[in-house]
């Protein structure tokens, strides 16, 4: 796209493509959010999105998706492709910046619908996105966050080398919950072994990620 050349760029692993989703894939994300993304009684989010009902938990996918995109600036930028295999919309690996061009740092959020879940696909489109924002964007730090008992989330976090970097206890369905800081830095992250990643589409986007 000449005017947002961001829905150019491609990132590739040997099982996955991650890309900024047009309204047929970000359609389809909706619906694999309502075919489920966790077990019921559990809730892996901060924010409970997934709480809300069909037909307004699609919606609210939709809506939020391309609310990112109006609100996109150099200074403040919200990357959220899908994720697909074999041409599929399996979930969606996003990161996410604040004066990325002072700081360096990024943060990831990310989520898989139930049936891909459990296949090492998780460990795989974040490995996409740590290369995306280290390699790519000349990124330092990467951050995340996960319950205490997100036990998946904190075992890929683990595998690609986060360490803990603190804890807070926030509200979660109305109870409190223990929340685990994670850190990532650029060093940490060259020594860890992780899958073969290309990008193409890069380089007229560069300004628009504040780099």
């Amino acid at each position: 796209m000449r005017h947002l050349p961001i829905f150019d760029i491609r990132i590739r692993t040997t099982r996955l493509e991650l890309r900024l989703p047009d309204l047929e894939l970000l359609d389809e994300l909706a619906s694999l959010a309502a075919q489920g993304v966790h077990p019921p009684e559990s809730m892996p989010f901060g924010e409970p999105w997934t709480d809300v009902a069909s037909p307004e938990l699609e919606r609210n996918v939709v809506r939020w998706n391309l609310l990112q995109l109006g609100n996109w600036r150099a200074e403040s930028w919200r990357f959220n492709p899908v994720v697909l295999q074999a041409g599929r919309v399996i979930g969606t690996q996003g990161i996410s910046a604040d004066g990325f061009a002072v700081t360096r740092t990024f943060h990831s959020g990310s989520w898989l619908g139930r049936s891909y879940q459990g296949q090492g696909l998780g460990r795989e489109m974040r490995a996409a996105v740590l290369h995306f924002g280290f390699f790519c964007l000349g990124g330092q730090i990467a951050l995340s966050a996960a319950f205490r008992d997100n036990l998946a989330s904190l075992g890929v976090s683990r595998s690609l080398g986060y360490r803990e970097n603190g804890e807070v206890v926030v509200e979660r369905r109305g109870l409190p919950a223990a929340q685990i800081s994670l850190r990532l830095s650029r060093e940490q992250w060259e020594e860890v072994e992780r899958p073969e990643v290309e990008v193409e589409g890069i380089g007229h986007s560069l300004d628009l990620f504040g780099v």
